[in-house]
């Protein structure tokens, strides 16, 4: 990810901005190796989110709902709310052009003297650290990861030592002026590919961004630096200047590229990857934005995938062997279509028993029911008489028509529960919290499609009270509230409980997916509102990835759920059928018509 230098830089430029005067009102620690910090600059309360993660190590403001804190703050929380609370950020910085923010506060000590604190935020992979330092002397107050003599015998991070930076590498800070014969001698001198020569001899620069400075220069990503020749060399060298001209003059443009074919996001940048160019992108002028987009996204996703990863194990197993049990019924209803064959056998035998003598092992006689009187070839039984094998073709013949009627059932029973069990293992797949993995669980629990042993830690007391999670809240952009439900529990109550009757309701048509509400108060709902809508129940269903996907709507008061329906399950009638493309770029406008109501949660 290209959570290099250079992002930082755009980053640091961004919170110098926003953060600098402000006061430092709060400090959580949800995390062990996470902080949020809560400051209050020109009137207005900012987050931010420090992270020490090995796997995703990061700094940025955050806008989302507050992760749950612990009862009890951690030392390292309780010793930086001591020295920070209350202090004015006077510079955030990012040192030599590293992977490194500084935050400077000026606090008060016991003594009611000002000095000045520095936050350290290192990030580097899984050396990530965040450091509370005294800006005067150096000396380390604590940090969220001590690394002892054992760790390292560079440099050891323990309260009392003196800080010292990172080990430094023989690298050129590209911000500071490069002559083109530099460039060369750095380039030429390499026995490396050309992108793995630039990140290798210039500061900031993640392998994904080197890339990006040999595309622009047209030339391919594995040429090797010895076969450049002088023509290349100056188009490269150009391709650099002007990446970093655009840099020195601050000049951003913070994306994520998204690849719509497999759902996931490929990467972010702080410029616009062109390498990407078939692919999407979610662009803001915020750096900030694009950080918690790409991590909350990539985390949530990994970190439901983990915890569920047994119970959908389980339904995929359970709705493999209903996708056999159909086929056998499907085939077993096909031979029972052959039933009338076998009343004909019957009839036949019977017309002509007296041609058939004792131990034939078939019989050919004339078919007098249709034209022409075909002949046909019976298959006998020799050891039956001819009476006993005419009566065994009129009980075959009875027994299908029966199970013909008895197929026919259980088919729709078997296609009802395939349905519903895809619709669970969606809702599994795009869970966004424990709760609502929970309310899964406890719906499949009453089911009896898992034993209460599956929920594991997630499993509740009796007498605990389940809690109800809340679907998703939108705003069209004119003004319409939507609701999306995430899975059954909520699909349920906010169709039949939540909804008024001359609300809108919306679903893909034959396809696995949510529940859409369109708030009317009464009114009619725009072409607008049923349009963004549509575009949200294609967005949260399984069709995510297709094109021109059929997402039905009507009045609520057309939909209805059948006696003994399984959860989420309903019928409707009335209905237009709308054709919609869902992307991410759209659910992103969307969401900024989409006011926040997050509020902190204390410790």
């Amino acid at each position: 990810m290209a959570l290099d230098g250079i992002f930082v830089h755009s980053l640091v430029k961004e919170l110098s901005l926003v953060l600098v005067g402000g006061r430092i009102e709060k400090i959580y620690q949800p995390e062990g190796d996470e902080m949020v910090i809560n400051i209050r600059n020109k009137g207005e309360s900012v987050r931010l989110l420090l992270s020490a993660s090995s796997s995703n190590p990061r700094a940025h403001i955050v806008k989302s709902a507050a992760k749950e804190n612990p009862n009890t703050p951690p030392m390292f929380c309780m010793l930086s709310r001591k020295n920070l609370q209350g202090g004015r950020i006077l510079s955030v910085t990012q040192p030599d052009f590293e992977r490194i923010i500084k935050i400077t506060v000026e606090t008060l000590d016991e003594l009611k003297q000002k000095k000045d604190i520095d936050i350290l935020i290192e990030i580097m992979g899984k050396h990530s650290n965040i450091i509370l330092v005294e800006s005067a002397t150096g000396r380390i107050l604590d940090s969220i990861k001590r690394i002892p003599l054992s760790v390292s015998s560079y440099r050891q991070i323990l309260p009392g030592n003196t800080y010292i930076t990172p080990p430094p590498q023989d690298k050129l800070n590209p911000l500071e002026p490069v002559g083109k014969e530099e460039f060369e001698d750095r380039i030429s001198g390499s026995n490396s590919p050309v992108f793995k020569a630039i990140y290798g001899s210039f500061k900031g620069i993640s392998p994904i961004v080197a890339k990006e400075i040999v595309h622009r220069s047209s030339l391919p990503f594995d040429i090797h630096s010895s076969q450049l020749e002088r023509r290349q060399l100056d188009s490269l060298y150009e391709s650099f200047d002007r990446f970093f001209r655009q840099i020195k003059n601050g000049i951003f443009s913070p994306s994520i590229v998204i690849d719509k074919t497999t759902d996931t996001l490929v990467d972010f940048c702080f410029t616009r990857l062109t390498l990407y160019s078939s692919l999407s992108f979610i662009e803001s002028e915020s750096p900030s934005d694009i950080l918690e987009t790409f991590y909350m996204q990539r985390d949530l996703k990994e970190r439901m995938k983990q915890k569920s990863i047994n119970l959908r194990k389980s339904m995929t197993n359970k709705l493999e062997r209903l996708q056999n049990k159909i086929q056998k019924q499907k085939q077993e209803l096909l031979e029972s279509e052959n039933a009338s064959r076998y009343k004909l056998y019957g009839d036949l035998i019977t017309s002509y028993i007296y041609m058939i003598q004792p131990g034939m092992e078939s019989v050919s006689v004339s078919n007098f029911f249709e034209e022409d009187s075909p002949l046909v070839e019976i298959p006998l039984e020799k050891n039956r008489t001819p009476s006993q094998n005419a009566q065994k073709y009129f009980k075959k013949y009875s027994k299908l028509k029966t199970a013909a009627l008895e197929l026919e059932k259980q088919i729709t029973i078997t296609l009802r529960e395939i349905d519903y069990l895809e619709n669970i293992i969606y809702s599994i797949e795009n869970c966004e919290s424990t709760d609502e993995l929970d309310e899964i669980v406890d719906e499949l629990i009453k089911e009896g499609l898992v034993k209460s042993r599956l929920k594991g830690k997630t499993k509740k007391k009796e007498s605990e009270k389940a809690k109800t999670s809340k679907p998703l809240s939108f705003h069209s952009s004119d003004g319409f509230e939507i609701f999306v439900g995430k899975n059954n529990k909520q699909n349920d109550i906010l169709t039949l409980k939540t909804a008024a009757p001359s609300d809108i309701w919306l679903h893909t048509k034959d396809i696995p997916g949510s529940h859409v509400i369109i708030r009317t108060g009464g009114k009619k709902a725009s072409d607008t509102a049923i349009l963004e809508a549509a575009m949200l129940a294609a967005y949260h269903s399984k069709a995510r990835m297709s094109a021109n996907v059929p997402v039905d709507y009507t009045e609520r008061k057309n939909v209805k759920k059948p006696g003994g329906a399984k959860p989420g399950m309903v019928i409707y009638e009335s209905n237009r059928t709308i054709y919609v493309t869902p992307s991410e770029e759209d659910l992103v406008a969307i969401k900024k018509n989409s006011p926040s109501s997050d509020s902190e949660k204390n410790s």
